[in-house]
């Protein structure tokens, strides 16, 4: 039967079903020509030419299509690598709009393209086709937690590792979006006391061909190929599900449980790689258009990853505003953190007021939702820490390493100490910018886990098959006499202490904390700073050997910083009485219960510090070796759960800390 194609519409971009027919456009501003290319069940391709052209949108309308359509596009144009044109329409490409995919990529010469002319193999028999959705969904009631950033508390964590070996949910729901909704792994949460849960990339991703050839994966996910698209392999595949309704069940449980949803989106590079990677869709669809490129064509990799999308280009700004769009539209995410943000920025310098940063602070929905940058790049003049504009929040990786050195190697000051501790400011107090900019936090994926802090001095990354050479080398961690994970009693109690010291630090400082999943119970990596291709038990969370006490512990933590006003408030701290209570929201005290001289702030040995919070909370802080003896303030000081005796003793007018402690007292008469 001939098929035909009617004119169509250039909007919306992708394709869309509208009741009678499917809608196709796709942008290509050096394009002589597209062919949509049409699958059957077996495999059989009919390629027919878009009809129209508007401006640089080509499309097309299919009076015949239905949802369940299996497509690709060949793109004919110009080859001239020098001047960044790479079509070669012997590549089949997925739609750069695709909801889904019938596959995966795996490693092949047939999708590689030769620099110096256009390769002749046919990629169609290796490549994944585009799928024509039309998937609709009852939200019901669900709403927007909404919670206010200064009382957010993120937990980041992967799909499949937080509930792969979880005994209490069934296995078939194990490492699912639907083991996240089991209402044990919502009672947990809840009972933590995490207000958002951050996870790792859930974009339709695929495995590097190197990683391919050495027999592991990319479990991390950031070599997304379809950011439209839900990654299928989290999905449980149960009757009458698909994986993006199982997301959007996940998000509507979560909601109902007061808890927000926050996506780590990759928008800096895509799996196309370098110019040796395989040809999948953006580069043959408009290379020049989409990434930034060099004087000889190729591609400046201010990622690591082999290319650096263009976003300064309208139709490429365009597609990443429509994905977000999607993901809070559609799908009812109530935030994003973006992956090497500083690319976000490029002009390609570096500028806040870049137009996709610009986009994001005015767009009437995006703009209100939490917007989080990792703000650098491995370009020049990538790290822009402190540089983004409002309404961006920022991984604050000066909290990490502050605190890191100030508990595990040579102190710093308690001046450095208390500008982390009271959210940064000397990073984030400009141009209108809040404390909850500040992301503070001592792990994340992207590192050691808290127990690998305390128990490793070097990195163990053998099984990432880079011999040891990946992953950072500078981790301020410290194990304590022994490396590894086996060790004396004493060498343990010593490490659980500086777990809890470093746990206390991060939920009881100003800004936003974030807590790596797993921490909270003792989990480990073994050494492994960069698993991002291990998926296994390594990178799973051990629920079997969690660690109840330090749980209790960290779950006690949060519990407290709800409760105190200086932590939840949206002010800087100015150590002025509040409107409130009449209480100053800080006051730095010394040994002696007097404020802090500027010689002590900055003595090479820190002397102990008593942080008084809203008037009634004292953080105290002994950094010393030896048991330190502090005047208290005047008030009826009592130990604050989850602390206890073993941590501070306190008398009437006195309290006595422990070597290396962090401590909180109330005051009764507050």
């Amino acid at each position: 039967m001939t098929v035909t194609l009617a004119a169509g519409s250039p909007y919306p971009l992708g394709s869309h079903f509208d009741g009678q027919g499917v809608n196709f456009a796709l942008y290509s501003a050096q394009a002589e020509n597209v062919e949509l290319c049409l699958f059957n069940q077996n495999g059989e391709e009919q390629r027919l030419m878009l009809p129209s052209r508007t401006g640089d949108i080509w499309h097309g309308y299919l009076p015949t299509g239905v949802p369940g359509l299996r497509y690709g596009y060949r793109v004919h144009g110009p080859w001239d690598p020098q001047r960044g044109f790479r079509f070669n329409p012997h590549k089949l490409l997925i739609d750069p709009y695709s909801q889904a995919l019938d596959g995966k990529v795996m490693d092949s010469p047939l999708l590689s393209d030769a620099n110096d002319h256009p390769d002749s193999a046919d990629s169609a028999s290796v490549m994944p086709k585009s799928i024509v959705t039309n998937e609709s969904y009852d939200w019901q009631n669900d709403a927007l937690p909404q919670t206010p950033w200064s009382e957010t508390i993120i937990y980041e964590a992967h799909v499949r590792g937080l509930t792969k070996t979880h005994p209490d949910i069934p296995a078939i729901l194990r490492g699912t979006y639907a083991g996240i909704a089991h209402p044990v792994m919502i009672q947990y949460l809840k009972k933590l006391g995490i207000t958002a849960l951050e996870l790792l990339p859930v974009q339709l991703h695929v495995d590097e061909p190197r990683l391919q050839q050495l027999g592991l994966t990319n479990y991390w996910g950031y070599n997304v190929l379809a950011p439209f698209a839900i990654e299928p392999g989290y999905w449980s595949q149960r009757p009458d599900s698909t994986p993006l309704s199982e997301f959007r069940d996940m998000v509507k449980a979560l909601h109902q449980a007061g808890i927000e949803v926050i996506l780590d989106v990759v928008f800096n590079h895509t799996a196309e790689l370098d110019l040796l990677g395989p040809v999948l869709s953006l580069r043959g669809i408009d290379n020049a258009s989409y990434y930034w490129l060099d004087e000889q064509g190729d591609y400046h990799n201010w990622t690591g990853c082999g290319n650096t999308l263009k976003l300064t280009q309208p139709a490429t700004m365009q597609w990443v505003l429509d994905c977000l769009r999607f993901w809070a539209t559609e799908c009812h995410v109530d935030g994003f953190r973006f992956d090497l943000a500083s690319v976000l920025g490029r002009t390609p310098d570096f500028s806040p007021e870049s137009p996709l940063l610009t986009q994001l602070q005015h767009d009437p929905i995006l703009s209100k939702l939490k917007l989080i940058a990792e703000p650098w790049d491995i370009g020049q003049g990538g790290y822009q820490s402190g540089h983004f504009p409002a309404p961006l929040a920022e991984w604050n990786d000066h909290f990490r390493d502050n605190m890191r050195s100030f508990w595990l190697q040579q102190p710093s000051t308690l001046g450095l100490f208390a500008r982390r501790y009271a959210a940064s400011s000397d990073v984030f107090q400009h141009h209108q910018r809040l404390p909850y900019a500040s992301i503070n936090k001592i792990t994340s994926h992207d590192g050691f886990t808290l127990r690998d802090l305390v128990s490793f001095n070097q990195k163990h990354n053998q099984a990432n098959g880079e011999q040891n050479r990946d992953g950072n080398s500078n981790n301020y961690s410290y194990n304590h006499g022994i490396e590894g994970l086996e060790a004396d009693e004493a060498t343990l109690q010593r490490r659980n202490a500086s777990a809890r010291v470093l746990l206390t630090t991060l939920l009881l400082s100003q800004g936003t904390p974030m807590l790596l999943a797993g921490d909270e119970l003792g989990n480990s990596q073994q050494g492994n700073n960069n698993a991002y291709c291990q998926d296994s038990p390594l990178t799973w969370l051990n629920w079997i050997q969690a660690d109840q006490t330090l749980l209790a512990f960290t779950s006690g933590l949060i519990a407290l910083r709800k409760q105190i006003p200086a932590l939840t408030t949206e002010a800087w701290w100015t150590g002025k009485a509040t409107s409130t209570n009449g209480n100053q929201d800080v006051m730095w005290l010394n040994a002696q219960g007097h404020p802090m001289s500027a010689d002590e702030w900055e003595r090479a040995e820190p002397p102990p510090l008593q942080i008084l919070l809203s008037g009634a909370w004292l953080v105290v802080i002994n950094r010393t070796d030896q048991l330190q003896t502090l005047n208290l303030p005047s008030g009826q000081w009592h130990i604050a759960p989850p602390f206890s005796v073993a941590d501070i003793g306190v008398g009437d007018t006195k309290c006595i800390a422990s070597p290396r402690s962090i401590s909180v007292l109330r005051n009764r008469n507050s």
